[in-house]
């Protein structure tokens, strides 16, 4: 048996009245989980079943002796098939952008329409040493609570955002112990496989969508060879944003992945 990703699935009683209706797959990044895309989630759940995905490492799914993306993309394609579903549409942001990108290539036929959030099929070089630091350095057998853990981290965390997000990953288990729903050692350990991209040539001519923050410098103007290369039809969209569009600009995002996913965006 393949070994499933946790998801978890809304308006399913779409699916069961439409059969043919597409299904919405949202895929998070790198130190996140299944919640971090609900603004998007929430949006299209009246109307279409969606499901939310944790990536391998990461929140409640299983965890890998390795990264590797070519096994974090077959768990995304086996736990979506696992619903016997073969209509999907993916919305994937930053690292889960590049696992999407991955699912993409190997099973076609699969997904009719992929949206990468801000994102780019690319080597990166090293940009979140201060993140790594800093979730390093919260001694988790020691804090009595958040406030520990928010004063620790902030020592190479500056940024209140982005501590708040990964704070969102702080849990007691049920030995009353913290502990991260990600899987830090390996995520540390293999951050320069996961910031590479050991793929070239074509890997899908379907229906693909980058979308870039104005004021994100994760896909520039250098990217753009690369992404047609790999991704022949793809079209490309900008949003006045840094980095975390989605929670920047909500209600902008939501309207341009309505007309990409439902509309006739050309």
């Amino acid at each position: 048996m393949p070994e499933l990703l946790f998801a978890q699935a809304f308006g399913e009683e779409h699916l069961a009245s439409s059969p043919q209706q597409s299904t919405i797959v949202l895929i998070h990044g790198l130190f996140g989980n299944s919640d971090n895309l609900s603004v998007i989630r929430r949006h299209f759940e009246p109307t279409h079943h969606v499901l939310c995905l944790d990536l391998p490492d990461h929140g409640k799914s299983p965890r890998s002796e390795v990264f590797n993306f070519d096994s974090w993309a077959q768990q995304v394609i086996d736990t979506i098939r696992s619903y016997q579903i073969d209509n999907v549409y993916i919305v994937a942001h930053s690292l889960g952008g590049k696992v999407a990108m991955r699912a993409a290539s190997i099973a076609p036929d699969l997904i009719k329409k992929l949206v990468v959030m801000d994102i780019a099929p690319v080597k990166y070089e090293a940009r979140h040493h201060n993140v790594i630091d800093g979730l390093n350095n919260v001694r988790l057998s020691e804090i009595s609570g958040r406030k520990e853990a928010t004063e620790q981290l902030s020592e190479y965390v500056k940024d209140a955002g982005t501590r708040s997000f990964l704070l969102k990953s702080l849990y007691q288990d049920t030995k009353q112990q913290w502990q991260w729903r990600f899987n830090l050692p390996l995520l540390v350990r293999d951050y320069p496989l996961l910031s590479d991209w050991p793929f070239e040539g074509l890997m899908y001519s379907g229906d693909v969508t980058f979308i870039k923050g104005k004021n994100s410098d994760y896909i520039t103007q250098a990217h753009q060879k690369s992404i047609m290369c790999q991704f022949p039809n793809a079209k490309a969209k900008i949003i006045d944003a840094g980095h975390w569009l989605h929670a920047e600009k909500p209600q902008l995002i939501n309207t341009q992945l309505t007309r990409i996913l439902l509309g006739t965006d050309k």
